[in-house]
């Protein structure tokens, strides 16, 4: 096969599955609404079940649903009819997902789910199938075809799937008021919950703080920037900041000035330093450098002098 045919079929694949995806807004409706209004009510989980592929689609709905506040739990269909049915609780509602509605699984489950009394939403391609004859709800993600050359591996409908469930659990975290504080507390590992949690407070605990006053001379200046390792020392005058100097400032002077005797921190100094409190998150910090382009940045407490806080401690906690 030559690469051009390779690009041709990826290019396809990925045009057919975008098509279904576009065409499952045209399956957004009252019934749609009603099924995110139940599930926002629902006082027990989601239970979210399926067979095949559709399990795995499940599975990943399960921890969508989980990580943005809506409690949920995988049963697989085959296993169900062997003991799991004993997770279903009377409160719970029941997503049952299959592209065709008709896998003898499905058969075997729906009466005993049905049994139980609690509601079923049938996520399915098949309007006529058993499953959405027998359900209370449905999701419809029907697709003209499977991206396979063959029209039989599930590609283009485990996608609907896939993106019919995150349709449902963004809109039942907006419907919830589900906010970043929430979600935070649900990710609490991992660069995404440092950049959550991670305040500047807990950066500053390992840095020094280097200062000198405005009529510092140039070795006093150059020591506290170096001695500290911070590329800057605040510059303070009667106990607040006056300003600040960094490394390449220094720089800066030293190409323009030939007469170093009587260069004093006020000579150099910017003046108007970006400063940011030490209860501000970590990446709130990021995205000041990164505005202002600087490296690094004046740290308060309460207004007053805290520390240096550097874009090195940024990318240590991984944060970038």
């Amino acid at each position: 096969m030559r690469s051009t045919d390779i690009q041709a079929i990826a290019r396809q694949t990925i045009l057919l599955e975008s098509e279904a995806v576009q065409q499952l807004s045209g399956f957004i409706n009252m019934q749609f609404e009603e099924i995110v209004k139940k599930i926002a009510a629902c006082t027990g989980k989601i239970v979210i079940s399926g067979i095949g592929k559709s399990a795995v689609i499940a599975q990943k709905i399960v921890a969508t649903f989980n990580s943005t506040g809506t409690q949920a739990s995988f049963l697989h269909a085959a296993d169900a009819i062997h003991g799991d049915l004993g997770l279903v609780r009377e409160d719970d509602i029941i997503l049952i997902i299959s592209k065709s509605g008709e896998s003898s699984e499905i058969k075997l489950l729906l009466p005993l789910i049905k049994n139980f009394g609690n509601p079923v939403i049938a996520m399915t391609g098949n309007l006529d199938s058993y499953l959405a004859a027998n359900a209370d709800f449905i999701l419809n993600t029907t697709v003209q075809q499977e991206a396979c050359p063959n029209n039989l591996a599930p590609t283009t409908s485990t996608t609907a799937q896939l993106v019919m469930g995150d349709a449902l659990a963004v809109c039942l975290m907006e419907y919830n008021g589900f906010t970043s504080d929430d979600f935070a507390k649900f990710h609490p590992g991992g660069m995404l919950g440092k950049r959550l949690y991670l305040k500047v407070s807990d950066l500053l605990m390992k840095n020094a703080r280097p200062q000198v006053r405005e009529n510092s001379k140039l070795k006093e200046i150059i020591v506290a920037i170096t001695q500290n390792r911070m590329g800057a020392t605040a510059v303070m005058k009667d106990g607040a900041i006056a300003g600040i100097v960094t490394d390449g400032d220094l720089r800066r002077m030293l190409q323009k000035e030939e007469n170093l005797s009587g260069v004093t921190a006020e000579d150099i100094m910017s003046r108007h330093p970006k400063c940011i409190e030490e209860d501000q998150l970590a990446v709130s910090a990021l995205d000041m450098m990164r505005k202002n382009n600087v490296s690094q940045l004046l740290v308060t407490r309460n207004g007053l002098y805290a520390g240096v806080l550097h874009l090195h401690d940024l990318i240590r906690e991984g944060i970038i």
